[in-house]
């Protein structure tokens, strides 16, 4: 019996599906169900772009997650990405200067792609699943045929020959992803985390505004309510801060919220995450009570630098008093603080681990 005809992707009219950058959870649902699906990576740009190197498109069954451009070439890509899942060659492409005449860049960029038919079975991509739910950095290599995923300290004796260009490059690079020859790299942190602590309107416009920004949300509220909170995607917690952290494991990739308005609460979870290694911690409160909650902590064993880490009041000045909009600088300077660690970060050399 012949297999079954690709499928025909389109980009929809509102393309939701770019709402979502992060296309391992789209990954890992194709894997899950025995599907071939197509990675696409933008690795290289000339000019500006909008999303700029390491932005991606995954596309499975018809769908799509993850947008490459500000809609100017997606409809393009899909049509390339049939035929890669269809012969399962890759595709090199340009859109700009030197690519098709009939697809015009609006921000007068050029980019360069990638596009790559993964199978259900592929081991790079189980390696970057797995890493991914470990929470741990990963290195994708590829020239479309061989692929390879690496975790940091992981044997570079590993890496084929037509790879070893590509990783010298995301050795060298700050930028999430790039290429050299006929192979790129494309580097992966952890989703980004964020734990808020509370359980007034605030907490709750918080939670919600980051799970719908991509975080991966957890909300703890000491004492809470049984019935978790009507948010989809936030996971909860109703005992104290301490074990909540412990669960989840606060790593460089986190940002706590701490917004209870009880002082001892709002103490004890700080507490516990100013000295962890989470890379954003914030307390909501009046700068009035600031010295006396900083004075506190001193007296509690906490070292200078981790007090200093401390965001408060929380948030982003840009006079917010209502809920969501105290979300909204919530959430930006998280995001502020994640990307600008992200931007200063390369895949260290070999002798760098050693």
């Amino acid at each position: 019996m012949p297999d079954p005809p690709p499928p025909s992707w389109t980009v929809p009219a509102w393309p939701e599906f770019g709402l979502t950058a992060d296309v391992r959870p789209a990954l890992a649902r194709a894997v899950a169900a025995g599907r071939a699906s197509v990675l696409v990576s933008l690795h290289a740009v000339e000019g500006a772009a909008p999303l700029g190197e390491g932005a991606q498109m995954l596309f499975d069954q018809g769908a799509a997650a993850g947008f490459l451009s500000g809609g100017c070439v997606e409809g393009d890509v899909a049509l390339h990405a049939r035929s890669a899942l269809q012969d399962g060659r890759p595709r090199r492409l340009i859109y700009g200067r030197g690519g098709p005449p009939d697809i015009q860049l609006l921000c007068g960029s050029r980019i360069e792609l990638l596009v790559e038919a993964i199978g259900p079975n592929d081991p790079a991509a189980a390696r970057l699943l797995e890493l991914t739910l470990a929470r741990k950095m990963a290195l994708w290599l590829s020239d479309g045929v061989r692929r390879l995923c690496l975790a940091q300290g992981e044997d570079e004796a590993l890496v084929p020959l037509g790879l070893l260009e590509a990783l010298a490059q995301a050795q060298a690079n700050d930028a999430p992803a790039g290429g050299a020859g006929s192979a790129i790299y494309r580097r992966y942190a952890p989703a980004y985390r964020l734990v808020v602590v509370g359980g007034d309107p605030i907490t709750l416009a918080i939670a919600r505004l980051a799970a719908d920004a991509g975080f991966e949300t957890a909300l703890v509220r000491p004492k809470g309510p049984v019935e978790p909170p009507p948010l989809a995607g936030v996971r909860y917690f109703r005992g104290d801060a301490a074990h909540a952290f412990e669960e989840l494991g606060l790593d460089r990739w986190t940002a706590v919220a701490v917004a209870t308005h009880d002082i001892d609460i709002d103490h004890d979870a700080l507490a516990q995450a100013l000295p962890s290694p989470a890379a954003y911690v914030g307390a909501l409160g009046s700068r009035r009570r600031l010295p006396e909650r900083l004075a506190r902590l001193k007296a509690d064993g906490l070292s200078e630098e981790a007090i200093a880490r401390l965001k408060a009041p929380i948030g982003l000045n840009i006079g917010a008093r209502a809920p969501w909009l105290i979300a909204v600088s919530v959430v930006a300077e998280a995001i502020q603080t994640l990307e600008a660690q992200e931007a200063l970060r390369v895949w260290p050399a070999a002798l760098e681990r050693a």
